[in-house]
């Protein structure tokens, strides 16, 4: 995009009605007056026409539109309100940009030889970026392709696209390049599309909180939908953003005509290519080349230099654009590295994976329209491009660096040993569950200080733990030297157990200071000792006095479970946990000899899965019973042990023996089949990848 734009921070609109923004060229008058000519007073929706306009001539278009349509026309002058059932025009030697429900002016830029004018591209965007999905783009009659990258953005951020059908237009240039590069939703004559406007936005442009609280008879039918997804394609949107979900699912309802969503269900059924459609409608495939230069300008200076000093030399550096749809960042990633490093750059590789199959074909050729090509600058564009079938394709040097592959990060196994990794406006279309469980496989795939970059709406928040930021103002951040947590997927889990607290808030109840009090006394004199531990049994909070059960062991600190547990206990708790995170179940183990302090004691250990977390953590209970002791007396008496009681002593410490053989040997099978298991699955990951 020009660097004329309004230079100013976009605020998002409060507004809960639909601003429509209509883009035109060469021919546009024409196909205006015959789409306001069509739009009903009442519509509920405001409208702004952004035009090319000659820089030297005030604007009559404003009067010649008033004439064919009731609705008021007004020329748009510094900081004007939106308000619904208007129409907006931009005035002739101007740019503009929306915010918070205002439309803000700026003076045209002078020629430049080296950028365009771009002004619908500018308003689309900010259009976008503010009005999120109560944003509409039109792209009707005009030459080149001033609003295709607008459209992109529109449709990144869950709005509406439509196109003038290039039969209709007197310059088919603009409908026709927003077309081809797949970000339109309809493409009609301008007289139909207010009637579809109205049509879609009735049953699409829906608040949250009504996408939220849906009947239950709906909601069930929308979970039906994700599951035939699931099936056909592998990839389980359950716990993706429902709001835009649900949104995509609408969108497909229009347009196959349906006006329930169990006639949509009915439709669905047996139709795989209506299911490919709305597959590849919720992947949202938006991108471009070298998307927000400032990050681009900033990992040339900063981050590559790093990355590369402590490289030894031979090695090969590797980034991984994680959700990278056709490619276009991964080949901005490498033109970056190529300028960087010169005739070294062979010793680069960037990977770029993606869950759409036809986005990844297309990444692969490396073949883009001359639309797509907009931010790249004529020297880049004749350095790195060859023209090819009407558009133009990435120097072979370039894509050989490149690999391209389908992979969903969330499911199959990561890449590793990656010095960068960029995942950007992928996570915001993800229920934090799923964020925490992309940042975690991050972590895992990155090397020491290596960095990760997402989008400007995105954060590491969720796990502070795992990511330092670098800088303040891009979303780059690098890899904290913090024990991992990743967990291996490639086997089928249940999320909805791992997950059951998404979205839900807990609600708490406002205690006196005295009540709590009173109840941290009883919680420490009367409940047993126990931990909590992650997926990785490293333990997070503890309970009460554990220290007979847990100990630092010498050497590097560490609160993994395993580690501090004393002599016996590491192997019953490794045991216990691994059949409660398989039952979902508490699991108990009763008379386990424990040695404290010359004493042998019978203890029994508790575990339970937490319920309503957003990970999965589980309560260990250490429950101690103190039957005998090394001497044989029973704590808190005096009386001497008779022989009589000092065999049965031994009978019952036979019996437990015999016992805990018997469990061990349990234990063994049971692992030993498990590790079968585990060994089948990795051979057969190896042997996909």
């Amino acid at each position: 995009m020009s660097k004329t734009k309004v230079d100013q921070t976009l605020t998002k609109s409060a507004n809960l009605f639909p601003v429509v923004g209509i883009g035109a060229s060469a021919g546009g008058l024409d196909a205006f007056k015959k789409l306001l000519k069509a739009i009903p007073e009442d519509s509920g929706m405001a409208y702004v026409l952004v035009q090319h306009l000659d820089p030297s001539h005030e604007s009559l278009l404003p009067e010649i539109l008033q004439k064919v349509t009731p609705i008021p026309v007004l020329e748009i002058t510094d900081d004007i309100k939106v308000l619904p059932d208007h129409i907006y025009v931009i005035p002739s030697n101007k740019m503009m940009v929306a915010t918070d429900g205002v439309l803000v002016l700026a003076p045209r830029p002078a020629k430049s030889k080296t950028e365009r004018n771009l002004p619908i591209d500018l308003f689309f965007a900010s259009l976008a970026e503010v009005h999120q999905d109560h944003a509409i783009g039109v792209v009707l009659s005009g030459t080149a392709s001033d609003g295709t990258q607008g459209l992109k953005a529109i449709k990144e951020h869950g709005g509406i696209t439509f196109a003038q059908d290039e039969a209709s237009a007197e310059y088919e240039g603009m409908p026709h390049s927003a077309a081809q590069a797949g970000v339109v939703d309809f493409i009609l004559p301008p007289e139909e599309i207010p009637s579809k406007l109205l049509e879609v936005t009735r049953k699409t442009v829906l608040s949250d909180e009504a996408l939220q609280n849906i009947p239950k008879e709906e909601e069930d039918v929308f979970k039906q939908i994700l599951s035939l997804l699931r099936i056909r394609k592998g990839v389980d949107f359950t716990y993706y953003k429902q709001t835009t979900i649900r949104r995509r699912i609408l969108r497909r309802m229009v347009v196959n005509k349906n006006d329930e969503p169990g006639d949509y269900l009915k439709f669905l059924r047996g139709n795989n290519p209506e299911q490919d459609l709305l597959y590849q409608d919720m992947l949202i495939p938006v991108t471009s080349f070298f998307r927000d230069k400032k990050v681009f300008e900033n990992l040339c200076s900063q981050v590559f230099p790093a990355i590369i000093k402590n490289k030894v030399p031979g090695e090969i550096t590797r980034v991984w654009v994680a959700g990278c749809s056709t490619g276009q960042e991964v080949y901005s990633f490498a033109i970056c590295f190529k300028e960087f490093l010169g005739d070294n750059h062979e010793r680069i590789q960037i990977f770029g994976t993606d869950l759409s199959e036809p986005a990844i074909l297309k990444a692969r050729t490396g073949l883009y329209e001359k639309a797509e090509l907009d931010s790249i600058s004529p020297e880049r564009l004749k350095e790195y491009f060859t023209k090819s079938n009407g558009g133009f394709q990435i120097n072979k040097s370039i894509r050989d660096i490149c690999v391209f592959a389908h992979h969903n990060f969330l499911k199959d196994p990561p890449f590793g040993k990656m010095d960068c990794i960029s995942c950007r406006n992928v996570l915001i279309y993800m229920e934090p569950y799923l964020q925490k469980k992309a940042l975690t496989t991050f972590h895992y795939a990155l090397n020491p200080k290596g960095y990760l970059l997402l989008g400007k709406s995105e954060t590491t928040g969720g796990v502070p733990e795992l990511f330092a930021p670098e800088g303040k103002s891009d979303k780059l951040y690098t890899r904290k030297d913090a024990p991992g947590r990743f967990i291996q997927v490639t086997s089928q889990r249940s999320e909805q157990i791992l997950s059951r607290a998404v979205g839900h808030t807990k609600s708490e109840t406002i205690r006196n200071d005295f009540q709590k009090t009173a109840d941290d006394i009883l919680l420490t004199r009367y409940t047993p000792a126990g931990v909590v531990v992650n997926e990785t049994m490293d333990i997070v909070h503890f309970r009460g006095n554990t220290a007979n059960f847990l100990e630092h062991a010498p050497g590097k600190p560490s609160h993994n479970l395993l580690m501090m547990a004393k002599h016996g206990l590491g192997f019953e708790l490794r045991n216990i946990l691994h059949k409660a995170k398989t039952d979902k179940a508490i699991v108990v183990k009763e008379n386990i000899p424990l040695q404290v302090s010359g004493s042998i004691r019978n203890i029994s250990i508790e575990a339970m899965p937490l319920p309503n977390t957003l990970e999965p953590y589980y309560l260990i209970l250490f429950h101690d019973y103190n039957v005998t002791d090394a001497v044989g007396l029973v704590k808190g008496s005096k009386r001497k042990v008779s022989p009589t009681s000092k065999k049965d002593d031994r009978d019952i410490r036979i019996q437990l023996l015999e016992q805990e053989l018997r469990q061990l040997r349990e234990d063994m099978r049971s692992t030993t089949e498990e590790q079968e298991a585990s060994n089948e699955e990795l051979q057969s990951a190896n042997e996909e990848l």
